[in-house]
């Protein structure tokens, strides 16, 4: 059974999710601020959580910072503002999608299950593969450049992972958004941009094997 965190100041927007979540056979549990949801992930481990942004004690934004220190859970921001700012500043900081409220209960549910069903399946990856000095472990979910582990957000992560899986094969910046995001997401191709950019600063010096392909997106390259 998959574990749900919905983190909202607002109690009936928490009771709304947890009856759908429940009905999907979820086990939901709630927190009402930023700083309550920190705690409670100190302690258990979710496979999701939904977090608003506006909230007394502790922002969203600031507890999602606070809880990939130590947690690299997928997370569905909930927003009552829709600008295109503080989507992106969403994703610099590793959130896996975003709603704008007011939304639908099914909509949340769909993304959920997208969500779920995206980070199944980056689970299932078995192999270490190297690039000189750049290491891919997909297993351990970690890369390394010149044997030092490096950091980056949940979506640097399933970016380079998935470029890498798709060695010299120019992609674009749609299908970096259909693949690694997902069908469901409503963001624009400067998402896919400011990822990259993200990811090549995360590269260091290996930034040179993400190549981009001008007026159509990137690959991953690499000539054995």
């Amino acid at each position: 059974m998959y574990k749900i965190l919905v983190v909202d100041d607002e109690e009936k927007i928490r009771e709304v999710i947890k009856e759908y979540g429940e009905f999907e056979g979820y086990s939901v549990s709630e927190a009402s601020d930023g700083m309550e949801a920190v705690n409670i992930c100190k302690y258990e481990n979710f496979d999701i959580i939904i977090m608003d942004i506006m909230m007394p004690k502790l922002d969203g934004y600031s507890a999602v910072k606070e809880i990939r220190k130590t947690k690299d859970t997928p997370v569905l921001m909930l927003s009552a503002r829709g600008e295109e700012y503080d989507k992106l500043f969403g994703f610099e900081i590793g959130i896996d999608d975003y709603v704008v409220k007011p939304f639908s209960p099914r909509e949340v549910m769909a993304r959920i299950k997208a969500i779920l069903n995206r980070n199944q399946a980056k689970l299932g990856g078995n192999k270490k593969v190297s690039f000189e000095s750049l290491v891919i472990d997909f297993e351990g979910r970690n890369v390394y450049v010149d044997d030092k582990k490096v950091d980056m957000t949940p979506k640097e992560y399933d970016l380079i992972f998935y470029m890498v899986r798709n060695k010299n094969i120019a992609l674009s910046r749609e299908k970096l958004l259909d693949e690694v995001w997902g069908y469901d997401f409503f963001g624009d191709e400067r998402t896919v941009d400011t990822h990259i950019k993200m990811l090549r600063n995360s590269l260091g010096q290996c930034r040179k094997y993400i190549v981009t392909i001008r007026g159509f997106g990137y690959k991953f390259e690499f000539e054995e």
